[in-house]
């Protein structure tokens, strides 16, 4: 019975501390949307300087998407291409990594680092002295690509080569060369669907980059070669600051569903290996692991 009274007294400081906990986070909250939620109602108003007392109206959407939709098409454009590019560099970069962990792969992984370190007006500057005589490529988008995978490569190859170091992908390695796995049906078979989630939280990064990417692409870009972050500055310097805001609705239109799609696809991943089978014990553990390497073996020798 004494220890009642010593109950409640501990749960009183610990429930204070919920609530002190809650409204911290509520006033963080706050304080980062507000700014966010008045632009938005500022690109639905029909005057700025006089508030929602003079309206609310999608004429100032109207016209974005009249004046910026190009802008709009190529950012998307360049995000995906600029997702691709670093698929198909980072994830055999970062796969190379974890099986020769060593001070030369350490080298390589913070010079990786290096366009993530230096301001992107710099990187810029120098991509423009390296190719901007190659007056094709300069006044194309493929410079600004350039740019982008420089910039969100160490993206990828970071949460790819996280992952593949927790999972022990040379234990993998050795168990599907065993079974007469080639190099190609390891990576492609046995590693790739291990890796899954490294995958989808770097894709998140790197197309969320892509599109938000300003400083680096300011210095890159050309009249013909806007993207969403440039057309946004663009906006607010020389239209009406309703435009400008209005912009800014038409940005959060495409980038919260492309935020939300890769959510759900990391976190349908997240449940389909917390679902998994769990693993054997020792005795039978390689033999587990090695399971994909055996059945591409298999097929490999039928055809």
């Amino acid at each position: 019975m004494s220890s009642l009274p010593n109950a409640r007294q501990g749960h009183q400081p610990r429930r204070a501390g919920y609530w002190l906990q809650f409204a911290l986070t509520a006033a963080v909250c706050l304080f980062m949307t507000a700014p966010v939620v008045l632009s938005v109602l500022a690109g639905l108003t029909n005057n700025i300087f006089i508030g929602l007392a003079s309206g609310l109206t999608t004429r100032w959407l109207g016209e974005v998407w009249a004046l910026y939709r190009g802008t709009i098409f190529l950012s998307l454009g360049i995000a995906l291409a600029c997702l691709a590019c670093t698929l198909v560099l980072g994830v055999p970069a970062a796969y190379y990594m974890a099986l020769r962990r060593g001070r030369l792969t350490r080298l390589v992984e913070e010079l990786l680092m290096l366009p993530v370190a230096v301001p992107g007006l710099a990187t810029a500057l120098g991509l423009i002295l390296l190719y901007g005589g190659w007056a094709a490529l300069r006044t194309s988008w493929v410079f600004i690509l350039i740019g982008h995978v420089l910039f969100t490569l160490p993206f990828m190859v970071r949460a790819v080569l996280a992952v593949l170091s927790a999972i022990d992908v040379r234990t993998l390695e050795d168990a599907a060369a065993s079974l007469g796995a080639s190099r190609l049906q390891r990576f492609f078979g046995v590693v790739l669907p291990n890796c899954r989630q490294g995958i989808l939280a770097g894709a998140l990064m790197v197309v969320t980059l892509s599109v938000g990417e300003f400083n680096l692409t300011w210095m890159l870009h050309t009249p013909t070669t806007q993207t969403l972050p440039v057309g946004l500055a663009d906006s607010y310097a020389s239209m009406r600051l309703e435009i400008g805001s209005a912009y800014t609705i038409v940005f959060f239109l495409m980038i919260i569903p492309l935020l939300v799609l890769m959510q759900a696809l990391s976190a349908a991943g997240a449940r389909a290996r917390k679902h998994r089978a769990p693993m054997p014990d020792a005795a039978g553990e390689a033999t587990s692991i090695a399971a994909p390497a055996a059945q591409l073996n298999a097929e490999t020798r039928h055809a």
